[in-house]
């Protein structure tokens, strides 16, 4: 059976019922339901389906379902975002001006509320993002299943969207248990622009992810964060528009965890801490990149490459190097690096299993940091296992019991 509504969560007043004086039920019909312009959530509201999936018709807004109460909960529905119709080639926002206030046609989008759960919903062809979340607190993302989604801009090249974006200061949120299918942007990931707090005190935990076009996980601009037990397969597309990263990180990211996830087949680095400090990687497995396996960076101008313990991961294959290191304070032990510089590159920076580097973005020597029992294996390993740039000098880095071959 096929319905059509014209002025979404108005024409499902019928289907409203309050069980209780504070809470809200809208009961989804079954079978498909067109709608033409965003259903409104007020607060304390339970949106309900029964195999029922909202159909993007001729539709023009901010997204399927606009959030704009507390404490609303999603469940049980597919939204069929019509990308291909609505698509509308736009780029990037300038930098300043959050993707909540630029990016239309999303599935779902919620703007500084405090409560949302999204549970066991799916999206489909969604030509913005399936989930924006921003300026919001306590937010639970879990089950959600997302494919063929994501927009190009003018070049051709994608622009970021398609996955779950959780931006502009968001807090205490946790995505969970979602698995995410050809995906032009990012999958799951966090942003806020410079001068908007960052996120924090969030969980990216048991996620799975398949054929993404840039990121499979992007943490940005957060504290707090722990990304744990995700897996990815087939990272990066021809249609990147910046290096893809099984791993990312950007902005000014401190006090946080990556642990235990694995990435196979990634286009480009496995995991970039690019603004990561004073934080924790280990247990990450990386196999076959088209790039160096794990690099820091300081992007950012308000933190420094300090106090980052890289310990017990596993890379295997990097096209270049094993782990590039700036900065101060790090512990980069027992991790297993094999099969580095699959191009055979004779450069020392590519070649080498671990690289003491004098600069990034910005200077910052590596130096009082301890480099111990680590495996490393790859092509002319006896030469290159742990190379250091022109001016680092042996004394400024432990460097010990490290099996070179």
């Amino acid at each position: 059976m096929r319905f059509v509504f014209a002025v979404g969560v108005v024409a499902l007043a019928a289907a409203l019922v309050q069980p209780t004086p504070r809470r809200r039920v809208i009961q989804l019909p079954m079978g498909m339901v067109e709608v033409h312009t965003p259903m409104v959530i007020d607060g304390d509201t339970d949106v309900i389906g029964q195999d029922t999936i909202l159909h993007a018709a001729h539709f023009n807004g901010p997204a399927v379902i606009v959030v704009r109460g507390n404490n609303v909960r999603l469940t049980n529905f597919s939204i069929d975002g019509n990308r291909d119709t609505l698509a509308t080639g736009s780029g990037l926002p300038d930098y300043r001006t959050p993707f909540a206030r630029f990016t239309r046609n999303n599935g779902v989008l919620a703007d500084g509320i405090d409560g949302l759960r999204i549970e066991n919903v799916g999206f489909q062809d969604i030509a913005g993002f399936a989930v924006l979340v921003s300026r919001s607190r306590h937010v639970s993302i879990d089950r959600v299943h997302v494919a063929d989604s994501g927009g190009l801009d003018a070049a051709g090249h994608d622009n970021t969207t398609g996955g779950i974006l959780l931006e502009e200061g968001t807090s205490d949120f946790s995505v969970t248990h979602c698995d995410l299918w050809r995906v032009r942007g990012n999958g799951i990931w966090t942003h806020s622009l410079y001068t908007s707090p960052r996120n924090a005190r969030g969980s990216i935990a048991w996620n799975g992810f398949w054929d993404i076009g840039r990121d499979a996980i992007q943490v940005g601009h957060a504290t707090e964060v722990r990304v744990e037990r995700n897996h990815g397969i087939d990272i990066g597309a021809e249609k990147a528009g910046a290096i893809p990263v099984g791993l990312d990180t950007a902005g000014n990211v401190d006090r946080s965890i990556y642990a235990h996830n694995s990435f196979t087949a990634i286009a480009g680095k496995c995991i970039d801490l690019d603004g990561f400090h004073d934080g924790v990687v280990t247990f990450n497995v990386c196999l076959t990149m088209a790039n160096f396996g794990i690099v820091m960076n300081n992007s950012n101008p308000d933190m420094r490459s300090q106090n980052i313990q890289v310990t017990e991961n596993t890379i295997d294959s990097p096209r270049y190097g094993g782990i590039f290191v700036i900065g101060t304070g790090h512990l980069i032990a027992h991790n297993r690096i094999s099969n580095v510089n699959t191009s055979h590159s004779g450069s020392d920076l590519l070649a080498s299993g671990i690289y003491l580097g004098l600069r990034a973005e910005r200077p910052d020597p590596a130096q009082g940091n301890t480099i111990e029992d680590n495996q490393i294996t790859g092509y002319e390993m006896r030469q290159h296992c742990i190379g250091a740039a022109p001016g680092i000098l042996p004394s400024w880095n432990v460097v010990r019991d490290n099996q070179c071959r």
